[in-house]
């Protein structure tokens, strides 16, 4: 029986029941160049042709900008798994992305302050 919440890909005893990298069709590398603190926003635009369901709720997550770290957390997929998928999302102009702002100035102050402050809420 699945958890609530987690979709019809996990189960409470077995755990996930579909391999992480047979949900990217076995790829490890996207089409993208993508940063775990790279944000992406859904673009409002319909992706064409058939994704599977963890794209959708890729999609689904980034209706306002999120980390694609953030996403695989969410997804409960590995962050090379994740990058595909939002790669895919992105190729088909469903998804856009940027750059972290701290490649601009990796000392940031106020960005190493709301990690520090993340992190404390997580333990």
């Amino acid at each position: 029986m699945a958890a609530a919440g987690d979709g019809p890909w996990l189960d409470d005893a077995a755990g996930r029941l579909v391999r992480p990298f047979t949900v990217s069709n076995g790829r490890t590398e996207p089409t993208v160049a993508l940063d775990l603190m790279s944000q992406v926003m859904a673009t409002g635009a319909r992706p064409l042709g058939y994704l599977g369901p963890e794209h959708a709720q890729a999609l689904d997550l980034c209706r306002a900008p999120v980390p694609v770290a953030e996403v695989a957390a969410h997804l409960k997929l590995p962050a090379a798994v994740t990058k595909v998928l939002l790669s895919d999302l992105v190729d088909c102009g469903a998804l856009t992305t940027k750059p972290p702002e701290f490649h601009r100035n990796p000392t940031d102050r106020a960005l190493l302050e709301a990690v520090l402050d993340g992190l404390r809420r997580q333990l």
